[in-house]
């Protein structure tokens, strides 16, 4: 957060999460080939790119696109929703994986394998809607993932419109969680602007 990365945004999703805030991109988009793509993703002049969706793992050639940017010397996140084996991705690559929480109604859709396929430089995001959301992300923090990546690679992001920001920063330092807070920054920035931030 704070960077600013070239977003590219893959249509399609396997899930429908109850808060999710880019429905579009499960429907719309324009097929474009590899090649166009890396040629707009130069264009921007930034050397950080994210590829996120939807769900870019339901792409076949997503592999081969993040492949391609790490190649010509792009620095390359891939978020993704954790229902895909994050395996297939090059290990250059940072993956983070948007753990679905039971606000989400999509918890059981996840791949918990992935979480022993995260490398060191990966992270893992939690998306927030309440106090059982929060429990789980925690419980999840504590007992699986927070041995084998720090605090400053889990995120935890307040579902906009539904919780507080000040209450998961309460409720995270009450528990003193070794954590990052998250906002979605474009949405402070430029509140009345859903798409191109």
């Amino acid at each position: 957060m704070g960077r600013p990365c070239v977003f590219v945004r893959l249509s399609g999703c396997n899930l429908r999460c109850d808060y999710c805030d880019t429905r579009y991109a499960w429907t719309e988009g324009t097929e474009m080939g590899l090649e166009d793509i890396l040629g707009q993703v130069g264009d921007f002049a930034c050397r950080l790119v994210e590829i996120t969706g939807g769900e870019p793992l339901l792409q076949p050639e997503t592999p081969m696109l993040i492949e391609k940017l790490l190649d010509h010397g792009f620095q390359v996140l891939l978020e993704t929703n954790g229902s895909f084996d994050i395996g297939q991705v090059d290990g250059r690559c940072v993956k983070i994986l948007d753990v679905k929480c039971p606000g989400s109604r999509m918890a059981d859709r996840m791949d918990l394998e992935n979480l022993g396929r995260l490398g060191h430089g990966d992270q893992l995001k939690f998306v927030i809607m309440d106090r059982t959301d929060y429990e789980y992300a925690r419980t999840l923090t504590n007992s699986v993932a927070g041995g084998k990546i720090g605090g400053d690679r889990i995120l935890f992001s307040p579902v906009a419109g539904c919780l507080h920001p000040a209450v998961l920063a309460e409720w995270i330092l009450a528990d003193r969680l070794d954590v990052r807070f998250q906002l979605q920054l474009h949405k402070v920035l430029w509140p009345n602007i859903e798409r191109g931030v």
